[in-house]
């Protein structure tokens, strides 16, 4: 569930960082002033939105693909604690078929 959504952020970032790239190339002559002067916020909130993201990603995830996974696993641990009776080894008659002859 954590890969998903880890691939799910990473290409809306990607495709938002390209996007990006085509509409700001007027910005191309002052890229290292811009870089040197502002590197540090567009760091900090390239991380607080790939953060964001991942979390929605991953809520969203848990959301839609986890479904009555509590009920099920209630179902499950319920069977557990009960315990079902053992069932018999199976004979090598009625394995070859020769449940006439075992009888």
């Amino acid at each position: 569930m954590i890969g998903n959504a880890l691939i799910l952020t990473v290409a809306i970032v990607l495709a938002l960082f390209f996007w990006l790239m085509g509409e700001l190339k007027f910005l191309i002559p002052y890229k290292t002033i811009l870089v040197h002067q502002y590197g540090t916020p567009i760091v900090l909130f390239l991380v607080v939105l790939f953060v964001n993201l991942f979390a929605g990603a991953f809520a969203v995830n848990r959301r839609f693909f986890l479904k009555d996974t509590g009920r099920k696993l209630s179902h499950l641990d319920k069977q557990m604690q009960v315990g079902h009776g053992q069932l018999p080894a199976p004979s090598i008659d009625t394995i070859d078929g020769n449940d006439d002859e075992a009888a």
